[in-house]
């Protein structure tokens, strides 16, 4: 059992590894498009990697709609859901990954704006 104010997450070396994957998953990804990463995804790219399930969607859609976000959000929550599932070696972006970049973006605006 861990003490009081000791940390219980991942490892940096655990940390640093997952992230090392998913650049070289996004490196992939984006080989030979002049694209290195989630955050530089044009529209179409998103679409053809970001498609997401049902489920995804309509989680997605109810955000937007009691966030008034606009579409620019919405692309930037999908982008970030990517890298998520990334981290994750996750092939497909799950509910999870999309509540978890609504969840970011929320905090954007509450303490960045």
């Amino acid at each position: 059992m861990r003490g009081k104010g000791v940390p219980t997450g991942d490892s940096s070396e655990t940390v640093r590894e997952r992230v090392i994957k998913a650049r070289d998953i996004q490196l992939q990804r984006f080989s030979g498009d002049g694209v290195f990463s989630n955050s530089a995804m044009s529209p179409t790219q998103i679409r053809k990697f970001c498609a997401l399930e049902v489920e995804s969607e309509s989680l997605l859609e109810r955000a937007m709609l009691r966030q008034g976000l606009s579409a620019r959000a919405h692309d930037r929550i999908l982008k970030v859901s990517r890298t998520i599932a990334d981290l994750e070696a996750s092939e497909n972006i799950q509910p999870t990954h999309i509540s978890e970049a609504i969840g970011y973006r929320s905090l954007d605006r509450n303490y960045w704006t």
